[in-house]
């Protein structure tokens, strides 16, 4: 049986549906992400996973415990950390992981061995209070706080939104290591560039999911040609090719646009239109779609 089982789920708030009729299944084991901008659904389709939110409609297990019936027996085996840093503030670093430890009924000592590659990081900050760490050893607390108690599954909603580059690399280390210890995984990020460090992804938007597979396999079946383009006149380049037909979509990727264009036209075609405008210093190339083109395209 999978892991996590996600069945036809649904919730809305008032007029707004937040999750709309979605499935999924994450096996043991597994790091699985969950992909999509602010407002997407991920936080909402996590509370309940977690037992947090009752569903409008729909059903969920998390390693075989139905998310409303068996809430009780699902918050003993899971890790839970939210979005917001939501650790107690005026508590230092050992008071607070003590507290979480005992609350499960068990001891730093006794599960050291879990987060003693995270804990090491933060351990010269012990006695400072949790308000008081930077946004990258926040994070580190948290994640020692979530798997303190040796969960299972362990939830990670927007883990490293408002860290620098660094401390998200490191983060994302540690994940691949905590999943060599047998922990399944399901992490929420609105950061495209992480959709590849999963082994498997479901994009969602809307509260409904787009796609799920493997980052390769979602990118390899993008399927139109995609260019990479630029000119001195970054911002009239941009405007002159959202208003060509053979434009079928064109965004900024850093000093570039991608530029996805219907089959019928060659890269000789753009280039020829390019230069018939006057463009100078014309940089054009064919690249490989990323999940970000890939999740822009299926909206």
């Amino acid at each position: 049986m999978a892991s996590i089982q996600v069945d036809q789920i649904s919730k809305s708030f008032g007029n707004v549906q937040a999750v709309n009729a979605v499935s999924f299944a994450v096996e043991k084991g597994e790091l699985f992400g969950l992909i999509g901008p602010d407002g997407a659904g991920k936080t909402t389709l996590f509370k309940m996973l977690t037992s947090l939110l009752i569903p409008d409609s729909g059903e969920a297990w998390v390693e075989g415990y139905h998310t409303v019936k068996d809430f009780k027996k699902i918050r003993r085996i899971i890790g839970y950390m939210p979005g917001k840093f939501s650790l107690y503030q005026d508590l230092t670093v050992a008071e607070n992981l003590d507290f979480f430890a005992t609350i499960f009924g068990t001891t730093i000592q006794e599960n050291y061995h879990l987060i003693e590659d995270i804990y090491v990081q933060i351990e010269p900050f012990r006695k400072r209070r949790a308000g008081k760490l930077s946004g990258g050893m926040k994070q580190k607390l948290a994640l020692c706080c979530a798997l303190i108690h040796e969960p299972k599954v362990l939830f990670l909603d927007e883990p490293t939104t408002g860290v620098d580059a660094v401390s998200r690399a490191e983060f994302w280390e540690m994940l691949g290591r905590l999943k060599e210890k047998g922990i399944t995984i399901l992490v929420s990020t609105p950061y495209m560039d992480e959709a590849t460090l999963c082994e498997r992804i479901a994009l969602i938007q809307g509260g409904n999911i787009l796609q799920i597979d493997t980052p390769d396999h979602i990118t390899s079946n993008y399927g139109k040609p995609l260019y990479a383009v630029r000119s001195d006149e970054f911002y009239r380049l941009l405007n002159e090719l959202r208003d060509q037909a053979f434009a079928l979509r064109v965004e900024p990727f850093g000093e570039y646009l991608h530029l996805t264009t219907n089959d019928a036209v060659s890269e000789q075609d753009v280039r020829d239109f390019l230069q018939a405008n006057a463009h100078q210093n014309i940089e054009l190339k064919p690249v490989p779609a990323s999940v970000e083109d890939v999740f822009l395209d299926l909206m």
